[in-house]
């Protein structure tokens, strides 16, 4: 990677933000971060789960509790392992051996589920649960309908062809990574010095080293999202630091962005925040805000922001952002005990509703040095994604990165698939409208897409339905991936219940009861990379 020099007033800002007060090393990250990595297929039913368990500025050590339980296709609990493991503040990986048999007879062929479930002693925050799929025998391809895949933004600008395909919908998809840090707070670290988080101001590559790595890495968009709270170059309140000067290194990395895109045409370079503390609060993306918004103030009394928004205050967040019309990603949700609106985690509003437009469905593991796309300690959230479906936000999923090392969408295949109409330029108030209509898919393969319709209307529409209801995921695949599995899911917004499979196959047809309802497709490819598309809501009369 290219050394990147900086400008001097990013310098100035930096020495000036960083300098005087104690800075603590960050522990905004202070939470178990728990992976399992379950083989999709193997020679035979025989394999070897691998579980990462992590808890970033741990002090001293702790236990991880943990549970692991493999759910035959029936979805009955088949194997069962339990365990404790002693962790500090490095990530520590466990193996759990399968024999691939059940009841002393090898496992019958099909499509079983790893959950996984994990919790440090002691700590009061709910289990983490994984969940993955894993096949067992030979089974057969699942058929998909032929689909003209989307161009991407390098097709349509002639690097290897002129047009769409023929009968192809007319979108263009481009390819995102919608949340990473630069030394804009505590990201951007050399991967060979990159442990974790960073302090505060204090890396080597800041926001425009980040778009010019992603670029060179293929693609589309980056978004480097700064915890909104370190601007004062620390984790906590750094009451010496300049309040005009957290403000102006905000709006320095808005002009980074500007002077990227202004050079770089099919390239979008997105400089926004990340909002919110983890600790009883959440993470909340902000894509589209040209105001630092904050909670904290100096020594002086003076806000270290542009906007006032007081921390963990979902509700008034929503508020404030519907009426600035900026666009929000819920960030790696938790089950339970993260975005409290009234006493209610995942709690709903109409602003909420409105400004939220995506939920990430899986991370790869953000303190990854990985550059070389393979990185195995993946999260998967779409449990939390659907609770907040089902409390009746209107969400697409997307799969980033959260890189804080200097890897930036590289660590990984996982990309946010986002459609443009054809011929529509590549700026960021074209890409907030098309987040805005939930014209997304995520993938965990950036070779393959997915596009859901219902009655041949597009994923992200809500329309009224009288009669049959055709549900379509159209697949495709530049590499040749096979599809495994189709899961096509239903929910009911504002129920507060449970998602669940409607069909497993690629098309679907019925009748819905009468009432609102929410569908999406899932679809697994033969290697295991699953994809999700945009939910469809329909109303049944």
């Amino acid at each position: 990677m290219k050394t990147t020099i900086f400008s001097p007033l990013f310098g100035a800002l930096l020495l000036a933000l960083c300098h005087g007060g104690a800075v603590a090393a960050p522990a905004e990250h202070k939470e178990l971060e728990a992976t399992l990595h379950a083989p999709f297929k193997a020679a035979d039913a025989r394999r070897t789960f691998s579980m990462s368990f992590h808890y970033p500025g741990l002090e001293g050590r702790g236990t991880v509790d943990w549970s692991l339980e493999l759910v035959d296709p029936r979805g009955r609990v088949a194997r069962r392992w339990r365990g404790k493991r002693v962790i500090g503040s490095e990530a520590v990986a466990v193996p759990v051996a399968w024999d691939g048999r059940i009841g002393g007879v090898a496992a019958p062929a099909g499509l079983y589920r790893v959950r996984l479930r994990a919790q440090l002693d002691g700590d009061h925050e709910e289990a983490v649960v994984q969940d993955w799929q894993i096949a067992v025998g030979a089974l057969p391809a699942q058929r998909t309908p032929r689909f003209a895949p989307l161009p991407g933004v390098r097709e349509m600008t002639g690097q290897a062809g002129a047009a769409p395909a023929p009968g192809a919908l007319p979108y263009t998809v481009y390819l995102a990574n919608l949340h990473s840090q630069s030394n804009h707070s505590d990201g951007g670290a050399a991967l060979d010095e990159c442990k974790g988080a960073q302090d505060p101001l204090k890396a080597k590559y800041g926001p425009e080293a980040a778009f010019a790595y992603a670029r060179g890495r293929g693609l589309d968009v980056l978004a480097v999202s700064e915890h909104n709270h370190m601007y004062d170059g620390s984790d906590g309140t750094n009451l010496d630091a300049d309040a005009a000067q957290a403000r102006a290194l905000y709006q320095a990395g808005l002009a980074s962005a500007a002077a990227f895109n202004a050079t770089k045409p099919n390239f979008l370079a997105l400089y926004g925040m990340e909002w919110g503390v983890i600790n009883k609060g959440g993470h909340v993306n902000i894509f589209n805000s040209d105001e630092l918004l904050g909670w904290e103030s100096n020594g002086k009394g003076e806000l270290m922001a542009d906007t006032a928004t007081p921390r963990s205050d979902y509700g008034a967040l929503y508020t404030l952002m519907r009426k600035q019309g900026w666009v929000g990603q819920f960030n790696h949700p938790a089950h339970s005990g993260q975005f409290v609106v009234n006493g209610v985690p995942l709690g709903y509003t109409a602003d909420g509703d409105e400004t939220m437009v995506l939920c990430e469905v899986m991370n790869s593991t953000a303190f990854s040095t990985n550059d070389s796309e393979t990185e195995t300690r993946r999260s998967n959230f779409e449990q939390a994604c659907n609770r907040l479906l089902e409390a009746g936000y209107h969400l697409a999923f997307s799969t980033n990165q959260d890189n804080h090392c200097a890897n930036w969408g590289a660590s990984y295949t996982n990309r946010t698939g986002v459609l443009l109409p054809n011929g529509t330029p590549l700026t960021r108030e074209s890409f907030v409208a098309a987040l805005k209509a939930r014209r997304v898919f995520a993938t965990m393969d950036k070779t393959a897409q997915l596009v859901f319709t219902a009655n041949g209307r597009m994923m992200g529409e809500r329309f009224v339905n009288r009669g049959p209801l055709t549900l379509q995921a159209n697949f495709a695949s530049s590499t040749g991936k096979k599809v495994a599995a189709v899961s096509i899911m239903e929910g009911v917004p504002g129920r507060k219940g449970t998602v669940t499979e409607v069909s497993n196959l690629a098309t679907a047809s019925f009748t819905p009861s009468p009432g609102a309802h929410f569908y999406y497709a899932k679809v697994t490819q033969e290697d295991g990379n699953v994809l999700w598309s945009a939910p469809i809501w329909v109303t049944q009369e």
